[in-house]
């Protein structure tokens, strides 16, 4: 599986790997009233019927139908046996098998394909050879090794031409394409999609066709042709729907929403990807849903619902893990880690981005390697250990070109020049910055591309070139604001309040600052985990701190206008927000009425975590020191986790309203006496300020900047 990119971050740029579907091709022979199938006996003729009824079940693609269906397999497996139909005993096996793997049960799957393939070659059916060569090569393709995948596809290609099989012959040069495209080699990929799809078009096989043309938007979009690919995604959608193939239209339907989603449309990506999911229970396809639930999750993070993204990954790791989906996992564990990154918990991120990288080395998911590789180098930049950065981008940018990912060479390009711009190397930063910006065009990544432009302003506005720095950013600005991209959209107005600022235009850079602000403040109560809110808010504090200082600089030339009001109410906005929310949280009782078996949990949790804690303390035998640390994390992760689900179904929680700071006129006539001087603090790093309050009055002096 290949997972396309996208990138969340200020100067170091994450990706944020979603999943672009291609789909490998099962195969059976033909298994109803099969020729092979012959009720010569009693036992045989139950066989048959069995069989056939599986064979109906299977047919209405159910979660519950496809267990029904492996039941009565199962049944007529036992009849075949003891009839030593060899024909009947390999075809059951074969698809048994078959539907195990559309379960996501892939080693299951593997033991039956394994059962079906000898007795094949004993009964010397070349076609039922093939279509277990071809269906093991499908597990292996799952289970990522792409090598051994690729071996099976090549053993089942000649066989299928020899027995003159076009429809098969078709299908394993889709999935030897598919094997291709995982391995970054588009253009073979492509090739052979296209030898497959005018075969099956001469068949008349619809729904090969339409997985064909699904396959080939696919390589189209990998290779940045957004629209190209959504023109084969829109051809092949209504195929499926003629077919009825509930999993091919909730497939093509995850596609359409990537593109979607890479154009910077994300409601309608949303809207495509809510179309999926439920199409994707219902017809048991777990892979596929965790796919999904990865996708919305990522639609949730461009815009800033960075709780509401976390729930969706989490779900989407549970499934991989359940169903053994390593390539999923890894890509989840990659979504995880990009969200503790942009609320600024970069330790737990790279932590994350440490479990993905060895497993996507594993299963040979280069194109996930390089965006991992990436993630890990923008965590050590963002830790200010530069060159470690440089040499995880320099390894990302060598296999990014490799497997000719445009879009992930553009985003390593971004972040190596964003890496010279931290070392003071201006000119060479914007080198890697203008290399990025067309092949950010050319692939049609408007969210890349806006963030590239707020960066290339800010190397300008180094530079001393401030006219040319905010044409840069008023070229950015509206591009995030059509792709929604909160957290780029706050970046870059506060970038050009700075530079209103410092042309002295201090009123209109008070406007942009407050728009920035306003978005902070939005987002900021979106995220339900108390210390990922207050980790949150730690990343903004600048933010805070050049609102005061600006609104501080307008005090000294407008003295009567209360600006230095505002800015005591901006100082309390800035500190205060954090104990408020923990103190209205506290006093609301959120607990009551919560599902009993979430407490109940949460119970059981903080029981473990207390025992090992106990057992690190006192050192108790039998105790491994670094598995109990591994273990606590763990477990602590759970309950942080299942904190954030409580408040989620919570009655109360639901209806509770944060309380604002107090403004400055507030704290005059609620908290201060006439006999008392409030004084509070702003400690920045431009410039430091104390304000004396008063019942009737409120001074302000300025001080020297922090230390």
């Amino acid at each position: 599986m290949v997972s396309p990119k996208r990138w969340l971050s200020i100067i170091s740029v994450n990706s944020l790997m979603l999943f672009n579907v291609s789909f490998p091709i099962l195969m059976l022979p033909n298994i109803v009233n099969g020729g092979e199938i012959i009720a010569q006996t009693d036992k045989s003729a139950e066989a048959e019927r069995l069989f056939n009824q599986g064979y109906e079940l299977y047919q209405q693609g159910t979660a519950e139908s496809l267990r029904g269906a492996i039941a009565k397999w199962e049944e007529a497996l036992l009849l075949y046996r003891k009839t030593r139909n060899l024909s009947g005993e390999a075809v059951t096996l074969l698809s048994i098998g078959r539907v195990y793997s559309d379960l996501g049960e892939k080693q299951l799957a593997l033991n039956y394909y394994q059962q079906a393939l000898p007795i094949y070659r004993q009964v010397g059916d070349r076609f039922g050879e093939a279509a277990t060569l071809n269906n093991i090569g499908a597990v292996y393709n799952d289970l990522g090794k792409k090598q051994l995948a690729l071996n099976y596809y090549q053993q089942a290609l000649p066989i299928l031409r020899q027995v003159d099989h076009r429809r098969g012959e078709a299908n394993t040069l889709n999935n030897i394409g598919l094997v291709y495209s995982n391995l970054g080699k588009k253009q073979l990929a492509l090739n052979y999609y296209q030898q497959a799809l005018p075969i099956l078009r001469q068949v008349s096989d619809r729904r090969g066709e339409a997985n064909t043309l699904n396959n080939i938007g696919f390589v189209y979009s990998d290779l940045g042709e957004k629209q190209t690919a959504l023109n084969y995604y829109q051809q092949a959608l209504p195929i499926y729907r003629e077919v009825d193939d509930r999993r091919g239209e909730a497939r093509t339907l995850n596609n359409i929403g990537l593109v979607y989603s890479n154009l910077g449309e994300k409601q309608t990506a949303l809207n495509y990807y809510q179309e999926a999911l439920p199409i994707r229970r219902q017809v048991g396809d777990r892979f596929g849903e965790a796919i999904t639930l990865n996708n919305i999750g990522g639609v949730y993070s461009d815009l800033g619902e960075k709780q509401l993204a976390l729930n969706y990954y989490q779900e989407a790791l549970h499934l991989s893990q359940q169903i053994e989906d390593k390539g999923g996992e890894a890509v989840t564990l990659n979504n995880i880690g990009n969200v503790y990154s942009d609320l600024g918990e970069k330790q737990t991120a790279l932590n994350y981005y440490q479990q993905a990288l060895p497993i996507l080395r594993q299963v040979g998911d280069r194109y996930g390697e390089a965006i991992t590789l990436n993630n890990i180098g923008a965590v050590y930049n963002d830790l200010g250990e530069k060159r470690l950065a440089l040499n995880y981008y320099q390894e990302a940018l060598h296999l990014s070109q490799q497997v000719e990912d445009r879009g992930g060479e553009a985003n390593t390009l971004h972040n190596i020049g964003a890496v010279y711009r931290s070392l003071g190397e201006k000119q060479l930063a914007l080198n890697y910055y203008q290399q990025a910006l067309p092949i950010l065009r050319q692939v049609g990544d408007r969210f890349g591309e806006a963030r590239t432009l707020n960066n290339i302003g800010n190397v300008y506005n180094d530079l001393g070139e401030e006219q040319l720095a905010l044409n840069y950013y008023q070229e950015a600005l509206p591009l995030s604001q059509q792709v929604e991209d909160k957290g780029g959209e706050t970046i870059t107005l506060y970038h050009i309040a700075k530079v209103q600022r410092d042309q002295g235009n201090l009123t209109k850079s008070l406007t942009f600052i407050e728009k920035s602000i306003e978005i902070i403040e939005d987002l900021r109560t979106k995220i339900v985990a108390t210390d990922l809110r207050t980790s949150y808010f730690a990343t903004v504090q600048d933010y805070y701190q050049f609102y005061i200082d600006l609104l501080m600089q307008l005090h000294k030339q407008n003295p009567n206008k209360g600006y230095d009001s505002e800015a005591l109410n901006a100082s309390e906005r800035s500190r205060a927000r954090s104990l408020l929310d923990i103190l209205a949280e506290s006093g609301a009782d959120i607990k009551t009425g919560v599902d009993p078996q979430l407490l109940a949990q949460e119970k059981q949790l903080l029981q473990k975590l207390n025992t090992l804690d106990q057992a690190r303390q006192l050192n108790t035998e039998g105790y491994n020191p670094d598995q109990l640390k591994q273990q606590i994390e763990t477990l602590t992760n759970q309950l942080q986790q299942l904190e954030v689900k409580i408040k989620q179904n919570s009655p109360r929680y639901a209806n509770l309203k944060y309380p604002d700071p107090l403004t400055a006129s507030e704290i005059q006539q609620q908290v201060i006496d006439k006999d008392t001087i409030l004084l509070q603090y702003s400690l920045g790093k431009d410039a430091s300020y104390l304000w004396l309050v008063t019942q009737k009055e409120i001074s302000s002096y300025e001080l020297p900047k922090k230390s």
